[in-house]
């Protein structure tokens, strides 16, 4: 049996949740697993919207059992549309983050729904959970009572402000924290407003740093047996990511400023109009500068005491860049990607989604994958982008429809009884 035979047969065999022969083929060339290197973690997942779910999905194309806990309503990103899928109250929002998950709608005020929670912690090696601090708490689902019933449990809190602080209590959304935590305030074109980047970047790098420490943890549990807390909050990670621009601040009192596409300590570095768009070129050294200037055939600018080096190409800043703008307005973004194929500075086009996806190398790496879905027929979405040697990174399920996995997960993976079950369903304490 081939390589890619053997891949395709362990897939089919993984769970009745499976994928399809072209997915494991698209694996096969940089694996010879599909279940995951976390095939053995089971996550309870008590996160909604995005910094959570993000972070539980990237366990979940892992391999990891990802089951996620929603309330009777759902996770409030299902209502985050237009655009919703068709026949389906889930928005596509909702998609974009909760692949490889099964849902499980439990009421978490009754007793019979916290003990089911409970019963979940005590099979489960991972809690993830995005509430307010202390209010999972006085539901009697909190850290205490989870770790006491599963010691080795590892507990990540994810929160707008971290657990003590003035602003502890406070809701923390991203574009809230974007803002208090600098983020705002230097992004935008130099006179312009501040602006919020394009998509949720606390969330993303908040749900990242959540996943990090957790696998971290759970390589200190596998050498001690124990288990711990971890809180990640939005605003300390948000400070975190200014890097540069706080590290200046604090070691030189020089505040951050707008700089559009521009780079405060790099020239040329930044979008340049094109005929038909804009393209982006940034040189990082002066054999780029060099190779740049050869390029665009104004090799005298190599030789100008103005922009003899990085540090002289910051001081006349104006000059190079209204220069390259004469120059680079007179061609199209497809003509100089044609001129820059080859060069040894970094470019490129400025992309919309359509031009994203008709990329030839985004075409070839197969990012996109296809998954079918219980009322869409089918979506598409953009699948983990780190490739690992040994175990397979996958989009293996499509996002789930609300209580999907309800029944499966009591029978399957709780072991309770039919009686019970349906005792459950009968009485609202899930869906």
């Amino acid at each position: 049996m081939r390589v890619v035979e053997r891949v395709i047969f362990k897939c089919f065999k993984v769970s009745k949740y499976v994928v399809t022969p072209k997915q494991c083929i698209l694996n096969a060339k940089y694996s010879t697993k599909c279940d995951g290197l976390l095939s053995d973690i089971n996550v309870l997942d008590l996160t909604r919207v995005v910094a959570g779910p993000f972070c539980t999905m990237t366990l979940g194309d892992l391999g990891a059992n990802v089951i996620k806990v929603e309330s009777l309503d759902g996770d409030e990103a299902r209502k985050w549309g237009p655009p919703f899928i068709e026949g389906s109250k889930d928005s596509y929002y909702f998609m974009a983050i909760n692949r490889n998950k099964k849902s499980i709608c439990i009421d978490l005020k009754t007793l019979e729904g916290k003990q089911v929670v409970y019963d979940l912690a005590r099979k489960c090696d991972v809690v993830v959970e995005n509430f307010l601090p202390g209010k999972l708490d006085k539901l009697g689902v909190g850290y205490e009572k989870l770790s006491a019933i599963n010691p080795k449990l590892i507990y990540c809190a994810i929160t707008g402000f971290g657990p003590v602080g003035p602003y502890s209590k406070k809701p923390g959304y991203d574009v809230v924290i974007s803002a208090m935590g600098g983020m705002l305030n230097a992004t935008g074109e130099k006179n312009g407003n501040p602006v919020k980047p394009g998509v949720a970047i606390t969330d993303v790098t908040t749900g990242l740093h959540a996943f990090g420490a957790i696998m971290t943890a759970l390589y200190y549990r596998n050498k001690t047996g124990r288990g711990q807390k971890i809180d990640c909050d939005l605003l300390s990670t948000q400070i975190s990511s200014m890097i540069n621009v706080a590290n200046i601040y604090l070691n030189c009192g020089i505040e951050g400023q707008r700089w559009g596409t521009a780079h405060a300590n790099l020239v040329p570095y930044q979008a340049f109009k094109t005929k038909d768009g804009f393209i982006v070129i940034g040189t990082g050294s002066n054999a780029q500068f060099i190779d740049f200037c050869k390029l665009i055939n104004r090799e005298d600018l190599i030789a100008d005491e103005r922009f003899k080096d990085n540090a002289s190409r910051v001081k006349h800043r104006d000059e190079i860049v209204q220069i390259i703008s004469e120059i680079i307005v007179t061609k199209t973004k497809k003509e100089w990607s044609s001129i820059f194929k080859n060069a040894t500075f970094p470019n490129g086009p400025v992309n919309n989604m359509g031009d994203v996806f008709s990329d030839d190398h985004v075409k070839e790496i197969g990012l996109v994958k296809e998954l079918p879905h219980k009322v869409a027929g089918t979506i598409k979405m953009v699948g983990p982008p780190t490739l690992y040697s040994e175990g397979g990174n996958m989009a293996r399920t499509a996002p789930p429809t609300l209580g999907q996995h309800t029944r499966d997960v009591l029978s399957d993976f709780l072991g309770y009884h039919n009686a019970k079950i349906e005792g459950l369903f009968e009485n609202k304490i899930v869906l």
